[in-house]
């Protein structure tokens, strides 16, 4: 009734064999694992660089398609909102490291009037554009809503 010992030291390298398999398999997912994730609007430089002080609303419309929002009063802001998250381990939450705000002003005529590429410096929310901090009022408030969680107060 007793098995033989050679017959015992193929199952036993056997079953070391699978264990091993099991145990690298999750491991290699987590090798080819790439956690950075840029979500919403994401901006090609060239494009942005296309939308000129003048330029009709339905000249951004082709250039950079329909906004993430619009601002609720009359309609004379368009944003476009993209973030970067970062993950460093599949299992785990992700961190955003970046979100930017691109805005896109109109004047009375559905012209453009201004832009500005909203994004953190030091803390603060800051035009890319102009190279200043947005004045205090409603569209700072809308910033500081849109950069949530990643401003430090």
């Amino acid at each position: 009734m007793g098995r033989s010992k050679a017959f015992d030291g193929k199952s036993t390298s056997l079953a070391k064999i699978a264990l091993a398999v099991a145990l690298a398999l999750p491991l290699s997912a987590c090798l080819g694992y790439d956690g950075d994730l840029q979500q919403g609007y994401v901006a090609d430089e060239r494009l942005l660089e296309q939308v000129k002080v003048g330029s009709s609303a339905e000249q951004v419309l082709v250039v950079l398609g329909t906004p993430s929002t619009t601002s609720t009063v009359g309609g004379s802001s368009w944003y476009y909102i993209s973030q970067k998250t970062v993950r460093p381990v599949a299992f785990m939450n992700p961190k955003i490291v970046d979100r930017r705000v691109f805005a896109v002003y109109f004047d009375k005529n559905k012209k453009v009037e201004r832009v500005a590429n909203y994004g953190l410096q030091d803390g603060q929310v800051f035009d890319f554009v102009t190279r200043t901090t947005p004045a205090a009022g409603k569209e700072s408030s809308f910033l500081a809503n849109a950069m949530n969680g990643l401003l430090k107060w």
